[in-house]
């Protein structure tokens, strides 16, 4: 699209091919439905990305999204925590113009040839084609507005303002006398709300009558605008029932009703997480551990222990990843490593980013959160090396601690000596290089923790934690525990 902010006037404006012919109040502005609407169809003809980094949802969220928004609907976005729901609200942003025109001002964005406010009007009758204008970008035209209880009509829509009604000289009813909420600020633009349903009903109301009948009365005033405003919302359906519940006629006016989900598969999860987890440079972390820590929240989502209907967020395995490269870089500072390998022992010491982002039910919560948490990662581990290696040979391994030997695999010094120490343990190491398919030591040695870890978690093995004074604690594996 060429560049049009030069133009600084209506008459400047006027001049340009995009708006030859257009004369001040013709009626014809575009609206922002009509201007999603347009930039989605030449973006689904092209064949563009429509909502860069919005993964899993292609087969069922972003169809329905694309529907609505092409038959220019308002719509709301269900579902629990951690399913990206902010994020393609703010997507909606990408699919308007580069830049539009506004009365230069105008508290409300006025169209500098269909004013709706009074103010705008005034400005466009008294100084005509002399009328200065701006152009606001698109990142501009997004207000969001995360709900409260304590959200008055006042916030979004507006308050009279006794002060300014004195200034101009107006009744207190006066359009111009009013202070303007989000709502009217958001003119041209999207409003977005989120978690719905903690908006009181009052201030529920208020929304869809201004919208739809485009008047609203505050303090006895009856006010009247005929906004421009594409609203989007979402929603946690557990606030149905737990905070709040949308009113009827506001559920009525919302055009279409949006289920959000989490990711279908493991791998959509780890590509979810591999985008949005800060990995510091020199840490690596190892398939078989990324499948891990994923595995770790769809474990979570199926535990009877968590409540269902709080849900586990996708940030779970994000921040889990974060911490575990975390605690591996700090083990390889302290070794003296240039290279971070994690492994399964930093992602027990990432339990923080588990604990903190589950809600357990009764039974979970006698039991503890980190004792749940430990017992979920055991399940995952077991489930991904069923997943991964069942085929492998273990039986030598497994005898060999069935006759009632222990091995600590060292978590401070070189990843050499801790793959020489792993030696002891008949096969370990050759399971390890399978599992690693890398010929890197520190790779090898996080295979073979993964390795001791997966058949703990088959319940091939037992285990147990052992904390001493040294900077890491040392993880015990062995066949037989009092």
């Amino acid at each position: 699209m060429p560049d049009l902010t030069h133009a600084r006037t209506l008459a400047d404006l006027l001049a340009l091919p995009e708006y030859a012919g257009r004369a001040p109040f013709d009626g014809l502005s575009r609206r922002v439905q009509d201007e999603v609407r347009d930039n989605l169809t030449r973006k689904l003809r092209s064949g563009e990305p429509l909502f860069p980094g919005v993964v899993g949802y292609d087969d069922t969220v972003i169809p329905q999204l694309v529907n609505a928004l092409l038959a220019r609907q308002n719509f709301i976005l269900l579902g629990l925590r951690g399913q990206a729901k902010s994020r393609i609200l703010r997507a909606i942003t990408d699919l308007l113009d580069e830049h539009v025109p506004a009365i230069a001002g105008s508290e409300i964005n006025d169209d500098p040839l269909n004013p709706i406010g009074e103010e705008g009007k005034l400005m466009l009758a008294a100084q005509g084609t002399e009328l200065p204008i701006r152009w606001i970008p698109r990142a501009d035209r997004y207000v969001e507005k995360l709900a409260t209880p304590d959200v008055t009509v006042a916030d979004l829509i507006g308050d009279v303002d006794p002060i300014k009604a004195a200034r101009l000289g107006t009744a207190l009813g006066d359009v111009r006398s009013m202070h303007f909420g989000l709502l009217p600020r958001a003119n041209r633009g999207v409003f977005a709300v989120n978690e719905l349903a903690d908006l009181s009903p009052k201030v529920q109301v208020a929304l869809f009558n201004i919208l739809q009948e485009g008047d609203v009365q505050i303090k006895g005033y009856p006010v009247r605008l005929e906004l421009d405003v594409m609203l989007v919302f979402s929603a946690n359906p557990e606030d149905y029932t737990a905070r709040g519940k949308i009113v009827t006629p506001l559920k009525d006016r919302i055009g279409s009703e949006i289920r959000t989900h989490y990711p279908s598969t493991v791998e959509q999860g780890m590509d979810i997480t591999r985008q949005e987890a800060y990995r510091a440079q020199g840490v690596v972390t190892p398939p078989f551990i990324a499948e891990l820590i994923e595995e770790i929240a769809f474990q979570a989502r199926e535990d009877g222990r968590v409540d269902k209907l709080s849900g586990v967020s996708q940030r779970l395995p994000i921040s889990l990843m974060e911490l575990a490269g975390a605690n591996a870089e700090a083990r390889s500072l302290r070794g003296g490593e240039e290279v971070s390998v994690a492994r399964v022992s930093d992602v027990y010491a990432g339990l923080p980013a588990i604990t903190g982002k589950l809600e357990l039910e009764y039974e979970g919560e006698l039991k503890g959160a980190d004792s749940v948490a430990r017992d979920v990662i055991r399940k995952a581990a077991g489930q991904v090396y069923a997943r991964r290696h069942a085929s492998l040979d273990t039986r030598t391994l497994e005898k060999w601690f069935e006759d009632g030997n222990v091995f600590r695999l060292p978590q401070v010094g070189s990843a050499q000596a801790a793959l020489q120490a792993a030696r002891v343990v008949p096969g370990l190491v050759e399971l390890a290089g399978e599992v690693a398919q890398s010929s890197d030591d520190a790779v090898r040695v996080a295979a073979a923790e993964f390795v001791l870890e997966g058949l703990y978690g088959r319940k091939k093995l037992s285990r147990a934690e052992e904390t001493y004074s040294a900077p890491e604690p040392e993880v015990r594996r062995g066949g037989k525990w009092n």
